[in-house]
């Protein structure tokens, strides 16, 4: 029997809040055809899902499975949904996302020259938003940066770059030629609410500051709240008169991906993966100083 993809929002709506009538409410929905339609999402699976007592309501190993799967299940058939209703509009369009520092142009012309009738269009990620855009279907294919949560995606590699450590200009270590990490030991750094997106090998402790970007990581770093850690494209694209951009030797690159939902299949969006594939080399260089110097470009 195919999965009903409405009982599955009704099944994801319970497992995450345990609650049979807060997820009615959500839904908006009667608590007892909310239990009607996940007994019989368990008939249709042939397995419990949900166990309920007195207690309260708890996952079952089918059930943690299920939610696990969920997400990408629905986010596809949401991007479907999208990009019917985009196609209905007529004309053909392509949504490329991108994270800061990565110059999309190159590959833009390249496709065009295959694809002169499809519109891109382009937009921004951020770390906390770069896999859900693309399992939801706002964004068709991204140049995202690792770590990202590969459920639902294929992910591939394309270059990477030095990273250089962010200082305020007051710093001690603020216009090195070059530092290494245990320079840097014990300076409170800010990054995200995820530990293990530090690039760092040694530890430092949180500076307390939650930051959402390279706009707003610099001025915290400028205000001498911590430190943080950047790709080097960040010294061609974002300068502000209170940093200092400092390379760090021993540092682990940064990798720059393209992703696409697992589940996509499109000679468009192949193409567009090709034309980013072979002019990686071109990206990946414009995140270098000294060659934008030679182009004459800042």
């Amino acid at each position: 029997m195919d999965l009903d993809l409405r009982k599955l929002r009704y099944f994801v709506a319970v497992a995450d809040r345990l609650h049979f009538g807060r997820a009615a409410d959500d839904l908006h929905i009667a608590q007892p055809v909310l239990s009607r339609q996940i007994r019989a999402l368990e008939h249709d699976l042939g397995a419990a899902l949900l166990m309920r007592d007195s207690h309260g309501v708890t996952l079952t190993d089918a059930g943690e499975q299920l939610l696990a799967d969920a997400g990408p299940l629905l986010s596809s058939a949401a991007a479907a949904r999208h990009r019917v209703t985009l196609a209905a509009r007529g004309g053909r369009r392509l949504m490329v996302g991108f994270r800061a520092g990565v110059a999309v142009a190159p590959a833009i012309e390249r496709f065009a020259e295959r694809h002169p009738d499809v519109v891109v269009d382009v937009q921004r990620l951020e770390g906390d938003d770069q896999a859900a855009k693309l399992l939801d279907g706002r964004i068709d294919i991204g140049y995202v940066r690792l770590p990202i949560d590969e459920t639902g995606l294929r992910v591939i590699p394309v270059y990477t770059e030095p990273r250089v450590a962010v200082l305020p200009t007051r710093h001690r270590l603020a216009g090195k030629e070059q530092i290494t990490q245990a320079d840097l030991a014990g300076e409170p750094l800010l990054w995200d609410s995820d530990p293990s997106t530090q690039p760092t090998s040694r530890p430092h402790p949180n500076a307390g500051y939650l930051v959402r970007g390279v706009d707003e990581t610099l001025e915290h770093v400028a205000s001498g709240r911590g430190i943080s850690f950047l790709a080097r494209s960040a010294t061609v694209f974002y300068s502000h008169p209170n940093i200092s951009y400092v390379p760090v030797s021993d540092i682990e690159p940064d990798q720059v991906c393209l992703a696409v939902t697992a589940s996509r299949t499109s000679t468009v969006v192949d193409d567009f993966v090709a034309a980013a594939r072979a002019t990686a080399e071109i990206t990946a260089e414009c995140g270098n100083y000294e060659m934008w110097q030679r182009q004459g470009l800042r």
